[in-house]
């Protein structure tokens, strides 16, 4: 190929179609970099109130971190030695933010082991549970806005069960599902975590109540949709109801319910700490409750972190989806 024809195909113009798409990914990157950016800002801060909660605490900070343990001189020259307590107080923070980014929580001198190994030995049960509740939430959420949207007494059956479910505490509703399907039925087991059936009822009195919040809004933003003129086009097209709300509508109501959600995932990490208190499963709940009652700061400090890093991950994506859902959104610069 001679350079007359190499230089006509560098001038061949872009088309405008292939210009918008890549300013979409352009913008699209740029967003969720954005949002990326924004979580990074929440977890550094979280690590800094966590340090701050620390050296403002009253008394003192050896005395803390050793909680109930027997305080002797060795364990106290260990604790200033890790902590670098005789060091100037920013030269404290940086060495504080440098080991936690590292996955570095100190030592539990209460049960005599490091705090990354036994935090994230529990993590797993925890996320499990979570992840179970928020499928239990979302799948509740939209089988229930689908089918009683814009029909009279559907709704308000449905409205009144999501409003009980709204109002009643996680915990005392799993009581009642143990005593119901554990004691009296025997369909699911007490406690544990070795089956899948062992998930079942936790998954269900964490998530219900999250689900009917987010089924009373995305079942008014369905209604809403139905409403709209691209829903009776799609009707002169001969779809039936169910394929207009599903295919059609959702897409439409999802985006409130969606960022509602983003704000509630912290819900399902505060209440998966009772939650598994009252099935006896592993998980962060538990040592979280022994850390509190045993005064085992490092651990208390570690949960925290890793809670706020948690929802960090799970708040990004759901705003992360928030932008593949609204194109809008995507068109802002």
């Amino acid at each position: 190929m001679d350079v007359e024809n190499v230089t006509a195909l560098r001038q061949v113009p872009v088309s405008p179609v292939s210009r918008h798409f890549s300013q979409m990914r352009t913008t699209l990157l740029s967003q969720v970099l954005g949002r990326i950016g924004s979580g990074v800002v929440v977890l550094w801060a979280a690590i800094t109130l966590s340090f701050i909660s620390l050296h403002v605490a009253p008394g003192d900070i050896v005395s803390l971190l050793i909680g109930e343990q027997l305080r002797t001189p060795a364990i106290e020259a260990a604790i200033r030695a890790e902590w670098g307590l005789d060091e100037p107080l920013f030269s404290q923070y940086l060495s504080y933010l440098w080991r936690v980014l590292h996955g570095d929580f100190g030592r539990s001198y209460i049960l005599q082991t490091d705090v990354a190994t036994l935090v994230l030995s529990q993590i797993l049960p925890t996320l499990k549970l979570t992840a179970a509740a928020l499928v239990v939430a979302v799948v509740f959420a939209v089988v229930s806005a689908v089918a009683t949207a814009g029909l009279r007494w559907p709704r308000r059956i449905a409205g009144g069960m999501e409003l009980v479910l709204v109002s009643t505490p996680s915990f005392w509703l799993g009581i009642v599902l143990l005593f119901v399907f554990s004691f009296t039925l025997k369909l699911f087991p007490v406690a544990g975590d070795r089956t899948f059936s062992a998930l079942v009822l936790p998954a269900l009195s964490l998530g219900l109540s999250l689900g009917a919040v987010i089924g009373q809004v995305l079942r008014e933003g369905l209604e809403r949709a139905l409403e709209e003129p691209f829903a009776l086009t799609v009707r002169s097209w001969g779809a039936n109801g169910l394929t207009l709300r599903l295919r059609h509508g959702l897409r439409h109501a999802a985006l409130p319910a969606v960022t509602l959600t983003g704000w509630l995932i912290g819900n399902l990490l505060s209440g998966a700490v009772i939650t598994e208190q009252v099935f006896g499963r592993p998980g962060l709940g538990k040592i979280t409750v022994d850390a509190v009652l045993g005064k085992d700061l490092p651990v208390v400090l570690a949960v925290a972190i890793l809670s706020a890093f948690i929802y960090v991950v799970l708040s990004t994506l759901v705003d992360t989806l928030y932008l593949l859902l609204d194109p809008r959104l995507r068109a802002r610069t």
